[in-house]
């Protein structure tokens, strides 16, 4: 198949940032994209070459789609799978699969997909609704604290809340849901897994996460992670296993947590460029994003060792602030050794909405650290 150049279309469902980060190397290589969206304002419409408006869990809107495109991928998890699943039958290639989707969309099915699959998951129950917690609870059958997370849906830290007493349950959706308990954790860990049609794999280096206490959204991202040989080699080995029991094409990112005893248990996993794997883009041989194209159009996969270290902060929409969005002190961060900002294209920001990230790349991993520190104490998502 010659993808360069040429009459082939590869399909992207979701416009965001993902996706338009995304669109960087498939201009790179000249390769011709479609994405659909439900945002006339979606950070991919200016980078594809065509933009389909339309709804991503919607049948129709998802299934015409597909049959316009050679190859099918996606940026967000919430799209219909049961137009993927029919395009499937059809002979289109959908990567991820259905069957992988499917799983990885709702919590509770994730998780028993890892029980299924020996592989190590923090102890967790499943409810069908969220009345039937109070009930366990009162019968002893669960104890506080526990993560309660929504079966479907979550997203940058919505959808999931540490559970310490009942009041914490008031407000929370109704629906489906899991328990789990609460891990004591020293360090919450990525690896990102590719894999192609042919089962080549490729694994970027261990990176360690800090999470913002209040949003529960991931501040910087650290690589390599500051962890003995020992327990990065541990998580590699379960993120493959974890990529071999999917079976997927593309990208997984499989998000863990390292116990104080050092073991390794899988949070959670998403099929797709991730957030985990931003600085790549700076510090690898190999992007994630370029990565993502060769594993789903089946070519060899690229380097994924690190050239530098790299810290990678998150820009979220500051506190107190909705509307036009007004990006503050950016050239002073510019000044700093090392920074490159990268700003996602959204017009409106909101409290935590994610606007953006800067990326700081320097021999010394603790010096990059010391500057991301420093960015995100000068940068500031605001309006107007």
């Amino acid at each position: 198949m010659n993808y360069f150049s040429s009459n082939f279309k590869l399909g992207i469902l979701g416009g965001g940032q993902l996706g338009k980060m995304l669109l960087n190397d498939t201009r790179k290589f000249d390769i011709y994209t479609c994405v659909l969206d439900a945002s006339n304002e979606a950070p991919c419409k200016i980078a594809s070459n065509e933009f389909h408006l339309g709804d991503l869990m919607d049948f129709d809107a998802v299934y015409n789609f597909g049959n316009q495109v050679d190859v099918l991928t996606i940026e967000i998890e919430n799209v219909n799978v049961d137009a993927l699943e029919a395009l499937e039958k059809e002979g289109k290639k959908v990567y991820p699969s259905s069957k992988t989707l499917r799983t990885i969309q709702n919590k509770a099915a994730q998780k028993l997909f890892y029980i299924d699959n020996n592989l190590p998951t923090a102890p967790f129950s499943r409810f069908a609704y969220l009345s039937e917690i109070e009930d366990t609870i009162n019968n002893g059958g669960l104890k506080f604290p526990f993560v309660w997370k929504a079966a479907q849906f979550g997203y940058d830290g919505n959808g999931v809340k540490v559970v310490r007493q009942f009041s914490d349950l008031e407000g929370l959706p109704t629906g489906e849901c899991i328990a789990e308990n609460l891990v004591p954790f020293k360090n919450e860990l990525a690896v990102i897994v590719a894999r192609n049609a042919l089962g080549e794999t490729k694994t970027f280096p261990v990176v360690e996460m800090e999470f913002h206490p209040e949003a529960n959204q991931v501040e910087y991202v650290i690589c390599p992670a500051r962890i003995p040989e020992a327990v990065a080699k541990k998580a590699v080995e379960i993120a493959l296993k974890t990529s071999k029991a999917f079976n997927h094409v593309g990208l997984l990112a499989v998000e863990m947590f390292q116990t104080q005893n050092d073991e390794i248990l899988i949070n959670e996993v998403a099929p797709r460029p991730h957030n985990s794997g931003h600085q790549t883009i700076e510090a690898s041989y190999t992007s994630q994003f370029e990565q993502h194209l060769r594993a789903i159009l089946n070519l060899p996969l690229g380097r994924t060792d690190s050239k530098v270290s790299g810290v990678m902060v998150n820009l979220v929409g500051a506190e107190g602030f909705s509307g036009n969005v007004i990006y503050e002190n950016i050239e002073a961060i510019m000044k700093l050794d090392g920074v490159t900002p990268h700003i996602y294209g959204k017009k409106q920001t909101r409290p935590f909405r994610k606007m953006g990230h800067v990326t700081i790349v320097n021999e010394d991993l603790n010096e990059a650290r010391r500057i991301a520190e420093e960015v995100k104490k000068t940068i500031k998502v605001i309006s107007e």
